[in-house]
Parts: C-alpha cells; structure tokens; sequence
C-alpha cells in the first residue's frame, strides 16, 4: 500500500525562510560603522607615523579635514530641534584653532606655525565630526569603544611584530625599544595605554557575548606587554591614573580587576623573559640576531595570547553560569584593596632600605626630574622602567624662559624649535618642548594657555552633563540654558549605572589617559595617539544627558531625508563641505610645495628654466617657508648665477631673520661661492647669537677665520714682494 507524502507545514517553511533571509542578511549599520571607525583610527596611526614628517601628516590631515566637512555638512541637513550638546566645546576648540592660524602674523617661524594650524584644524575636525557622529547615531556608542580598541590592538600587534620579524619590518631600526610605526617609543606605549580602557569595558561588561568578551583578556596582555616593551614610564602613569578614575567610578570592579591581574599577569611573564636576552633588549643588533630572538618571542606571544584567550573563557562562562554572592565580593574587594595599600608600601621599604635611604632617595629622584642640570643618565633598556631622571626638566627650563620672554602671544605656534636654540646647552634637534602645558606657554602664551584651559573646562562640564555630575559653575562660564527638569521616563533612564553610561565612563576615562600623558610629552602632535582620544572626547562631549534618546541609524536617515528637502540646509551643508574642502586644500599647499621643490632639484642640472618654473610654483604655494627660496639658491648656482642665487638666500635671510638656519645658508655662500671670509664672518654673528651651539656655524666661523688668516698671509706676503721689487728696481738705478 503506497502512502502520500503529507505536504509541508506552512508555518515551517516560513521559519525556513525567515532564517534563510536572516542568514543572508546585511550587518547592521552598527556593525559597519564600528568596522569602517576601526579601520580608518588604525590607518592614522600606521600612515600618519610620528606626526614629524610632512608628507605622511599632510595626507592624513588632507583626510581628516574631508571627513569633518562631510560630518558638519550631515550635521546640517540632519540637525533637529533638540539642542546640540557639545557644541560649545567646539568653539572653544575653533579658538584654538584660529588662534593657532593667526600666531602665523608674529611667529618668528611662519611655515611652522602654518603646519601647526593645519594639524589643529584637522584635530577639530575629527572632533566636530565625533561631536556630531554622537548626536546623528549616539545610540551606536559600543561601536566607537569597540573600534578604538580595535584600532590601539592593531597598532599594538604591529609594534610587536616588528621585533617578531625585524627584517622585514624593521630591519633599519637600531633600537630595542618599540617605537614603529610613529618612530618614537612613548608614542606606542600611549597608543597601548589609551587601549586599557575600553579592553577593560569589554572584559567587565555585562551585555554581549561571553565568547567575544573573553578576547578582553589577550588583549589586555598584548597591550601591557607593549607599554613594557616600549619602556614608557609616561604611559605607565598616565595608565595608572587612567585606571584609577575608572575604577572609582564604574561599578564593574571585580570583572575589571580579572581582566587587568590576568592580562597584567601573561605580559609580565613574556616581558620577563625578553628583559634577560640581550638581542631583544639591546641597541646596535644585528638583524639576524634579533630575528632569532624575534621569532622566540613570537612564539611567547602567541602562547600568551592562547592561554589569556582560555583563561577569559573559562571565567567568563563560569560567571554567566553562576555569579558571586555578596560575601565573596566584599571579601574579594577587602583582598584588592590589601593588594593595591601594599604597593606603596613595598616602594617606600624598598626606598628606605637603599643606600640613600628613603629621604635621600626622594630628594634624589626629584632633583633628578626637575633639576635641568641634572647629569643624570637614563638608559635605554629595562632598568629605564624604574630609573627617575629626565631631561624633560631641560627642555621645560627651555620653555618657560622663551614664554617670558614672550609672555602674551609667544613666539607662534611651532616655534619653540627655533627659539630654544639660542638657549639650548646641548647639540640636540628637539622639536617640542615634551609636554602641552610648556609648548602652548612658549608658542602661543598666556592666550593660548588661557583657551586651552577654557577648552579643557568646556569638555570637563560637557562630560559631566554626559555622566549625570554637576559641576557648580557660575551660569556666565557655564554658556548654558538652564535645562528643564527631565521627564520621569527619562529620571528612570538616566538613574544607576547602565550600559551607555559605563561606556561614556571609559571614553572620559581614555581622554584622562591621554591628557596626563602629554601633559608630560608631545604626543599631542602624534595624529595616531590624539585622533585615538579626540573620537571619544567629542563623542562623551556631544552625548548630552542620558536621558535624553539616543539616536540611531534610521532616525538619521529619516532627517536626512527632511533635510535635503529644505534648500536652505542643503545650501548651508554645502558650505560646510566647501569648508572641509578648503582646509584640506590649505593642508596640501606645503606638501605641494615640497614635491615642486623635488622636481626642481631634479631638473637643476639638466633644465635651468622648467627649473626655476617649479620653484616659482613651490614658492607661491607656500610663500612662508625658506626652503623655496633655498631651493630657488641651489638651482641658480647650479647656472652660475651667484647673484640671483646671493638675492634668493637674502630674502630668505628677510623672510625669517630670528631663524640661524638661514643666516648660516647666506654665509656659506659668501665663504663657499665668493671666497670671502670677512663677509661670512659678519653673517655668522646674528647665526651664533641665535643658535650658539650650533655646530654648523661653529665649523663655518673655523673655517672661514682659518681662510681669513691665510689670505690675510698672502696679502702681506704679496705685499712683500711688491716692496722687495721695488727696492730691488731703487738700487738697480
């Protein structure tokens, strides 16, 4: 007997169906935003380098500028009639900017500060679009924590890999210390520190998955092992100060405190090892030396990684399964205080039981760190993890000496670099003062201390609006409405501490860890470590309170669409655009100057007048800076033009008269092209009195008074021969 087949439940082939189309469905826009964030926060720090080099930075501040006009032109067409918070903290950073801009008029170094003002208008960018990004989609907020521990994990990982493979990563590099991709150590320990807080969210949170949470944990120790490495012990404090606000103020301690103890634990254990091989921990290594050596660590790495990445799950399921009992948390807790009261503890023992004791040591270590005299030597290996001295009390001195002199406007931005030579007592090229407070001092002065301070104040009583504190301020500082008070839907929203609001916790806390830092570095001109801490100072600025609704993806394109059917605001978003157009325009101006000037440098030998074509371009893209004028003096003598070379370097000498540079370029010439020592001895005069330790003017002022002598000799003995002949004809008469 042959039986039918009963046809298929409708009902099951809808859930078919319906898990078929979820199957194949599109990530949520949250998901592409957190990537294209991440991607985009990675990629500054990996291209922009140091922030030392133009051509890297200019692109990256080319990028930068578009990104904000975009944000601002979005921000118009999808502003609606709820107030824009944060806004007021972006007119204090515009100031900055603009003062910044306007330092060009009385810097002693023009093309220095117009490279200062691209860079900061870029900073205000970023953060304006952060700002705006927090009012369009503030609802996406997990997607910004995620993507900067994403992007500081990625720059991490690389800094590492270069010692993993140092020959095809960094087979040039001399150093031990991690300093790739910024070439500059404290700059990854940074980027690693600025990391710690958000790991420190994902492994401590309460929502998500407990599979992806667990990944906190190897990236806390990727993370610490690389602040180790780089032996920063700026980043160390400034994680340390970071950490203690966090801890205070989140409510997710004994998590927290898993993931650090654990993550701390593995990278103390893979640091330990490297610390005791000389290949790793020594400068002036061989390649295939450290490639040995690097690949052992890779294997230490990756077994470290393994295990954390165990460790988090084990902890992370048994906790979803069974959480603690009151008991054992306060117990837990009673034990972590112990453990952290101990720490001060054993530094004072160890201080007293030195040879200086503990008052000597003290004394010792703070002469040491503000005694600009001080002689003593910090080496660069790890024992420079728990040495005190500095040379940052140098270049302070430094600082501080150029401000009163110039005590109101400074000496422009960026020019604290030229100023300090006249002061330096050493041979070294140092760019920036190490530290915001002292660099803003000597470049921009009281004015530039005093918007920078109201800046700071703005996006303190911004942050806390955001996270519920009030701050007492009188109601003219504070530029703000009164609010009205909240509906008790949104009381109920804001009150405890819920997810968004330990979220905004860790973004202020990354901004922390950011600002202690440069308070005693000059990482604020590092685009990869400040872009890291501006996306999330703009976005816990432009939250507002918390119980206000936070956006999300279809509310923005809803207004979008309002938006563009109102011509006023497309046309005022165009503007906006315009205006992000216009200062990456201004931001490749010098970096098209420079590539004239390498094309002019190419053509000097060959072709004089496509030659002096490109220096003409050069100089009229960036009429600020000496190196056109330089340029235009090489490719004119190159045509044995020794006079339109003389006037080139002339002007060059008018255009930044405090520079010594450019005084030394002119009496080079006098000694070198018209062979006369008098001549560049005068010009040496003003270079030695800008910059009396300058070795070039040094061993020009050598040679030429050396020349001087031998000419003088061949003037008398000429003279002395002419006298000898005429004598000789007297007497023959």
């Amino acid at each position: 007997m042959s039986t039918v087949a009963a046809p298929p439940d409708a009902s099951i082939l809808s859930g078919r169906a319906t898990r078929e189309r979820r199957a194949f469905r599109r990530p949520p826009g949250e998901t592409v935003f957190g990537i294209l964030l991440a991607i985009g926060l990675a990629a500054v720090g990996l291209r922009a380098g140091g922030g030392l080099l133009l051509t890297p930075t200019a692109k990256v501040e080319i990028w930068l500028d578009v990104v904000g006009g975009l944000c601002a032109a979005i921000a118009v067409l999808a502003v609606r009639d709820q107030r824009w918070w944060g806004g007021v903290t972006i007119a204090w950073f515009a100031a900055l900017a603009l003062l910044t801009a306007l330092s060009i008029t009385w810097s002693i170094v023009p093309s220095d500060s117009w490279l200062e003002a691209n860079r900061t208008i870029a900073y205000l960018m970023i953060f304006a679009a952060a700002v705006v990004g927090a009012r369009a989609v503030g609802a996406w907020w997990s997607a910004v924590l995620g993507a900067v521990c994403a992007a500081s994990t990625a720059i991490c990982a690389y800094a590492i890999l270069t010692k993993v493979f140092p020959g095809a990563l960094a087979a040039a590099d001399p150093y031990a210390r991690l300093r790739e991709p910024y070439q500059y150590w404290n700059a990854v320990g940074l980027t690693a520190a600025i990391g710690v807080p958000p790991t420190l969210w994902l492994g401590a949170r309460r929502s998500g998955h407990a599979a992806l949470n667990a990944l906190a944990y190897p990236i806390m120790g990727l993370l610490l092992l690389t602040v180790l490495l780089a032996y920063s012990r700026g980043s160390l404090l400034a994680m340390a100060v970071g950490l203690g606000f966090w801890f205070l103020v989140v409510p997710l301690r004994l998590r927290g405190v898993a993931v650090l103890a654990c993550g701390a634990v593995g990278a103390v254990l893979v640091a330990l090892w490297v610390f005791s091989q000389d290949t790793l921990t020594k400068d002036q290594v061989s390649v295939a030396q450290r490639a040995t050596s690097g690949h052992e660590l890779g294997i230490a790495v990756v077994a470290m990684l393994l295990v954390l990445l165990a460790v988090g799950l084990l902890i992370g399921f048994s906790a979803a399964q069974r959480s603690a009992s009151e008991g054992t948390r306060r117990y837990a807790g009673a034990a972590i205080l112990v453990c952290v009261g101990l720490v001060p503890m054993a530094l004072v023992i160890a201080l007293a039981m030195s040879s200086k004791g503990l008052g000597g040591s003290i004394s010792s270590g703070w002469k040491s760190l503000t005694d600009p005299n001080d002689k003593t030597t910090v080496l660069n290996d790890p024992s420079r993890l728990t040495s005190v001295g500095s040379v940052r009390a140098r270049y302070w001195d430094e600082s501080i000496r150029v401000f009163r002199s110039h005590p109101m406007k400074g000496v422009g931005a960026g020019g604290y670099r030229t100023a300090r030579l006249r002061l330096r007592t050493d041979n070294l090229d140092v760019r920036h003062s190490h530290g915001y407070a002292v660099q803003t001092a000597a470049d921009l002065g009281l004015l530039g201390l005093l918007v920078s301070a109201l800046l700071t104040l703005s996006w303190m009583v911004a942050t806390g609006r955001t996270l519920g504190w009030r701050i007492p301020l009188p109601r003219a500082l504070a530029l703000a409405p009164k609010r009205p008070p909240p509906t008790p839907d949104a009381a109920a929203r804001a009150a405890g501490f819920g997810p968004e609001r330990v979220a905004m916790a860790t973004m202020a806390t990354v901004v922390i860890v950011f600002a202690v830092h440069s308070f005693i570095d000059w990482t604020w001109f590092v685009p990869g470590c400040a872009v890291l801490a501006l996306v999330p100072a703009g976005w816990v600025a432009g939250r507002g309170p918390l119980g206000e609704r936070a956006s999300d993806g279809p509310m923005l394109a809803a207004s979008l669409r309002r938006g563009l059917r109102s011509p006023v605001r497309v046309g005022i978003a165009a503007l906006a655009l315009a205006l992000g157009l216009l200062t990456a325009w201004t931001a490749w101006l010098p970096l098209g100057s420079l590539h004239a000037q390498n094309r002019a440098l190419t053509l000097a030998a060959t072709n004089y007048k496509q030659a002096i074509a490109e220096v003409d371009k050069a100089q009229s893209r960036d009429p600020l800076s000496t190196d056109p004028l330089l340029m235009r003096a090489l490719v004119e003598t190159t045509a044995h033009h020794r006079d339109a070379a003389q006037r080139a370097l002339t002007d060059a000498v008018r255009l930044q008269p405090n520079n010594p540079g450019t005084w030394e370029y002119l009496s080079d010439f006098a000694l070198e092209q018209q062979n006369d020592p008098q001549l560049a001895l005068r010009l040496l005069g003003p270079a030695l009195y800008l910059d009396p330790q300058s070795p070039t003017g040094k061993a020009q002022y050598l040679k030429a008074f050396q020349l001087l002598e031998i000419q003088t000799a061949a003037k008398e003995k000429r003279k002395a021969e002419a006298k000898a002949k005429r004598e000789a004809r007297h007497r023959a008469r």
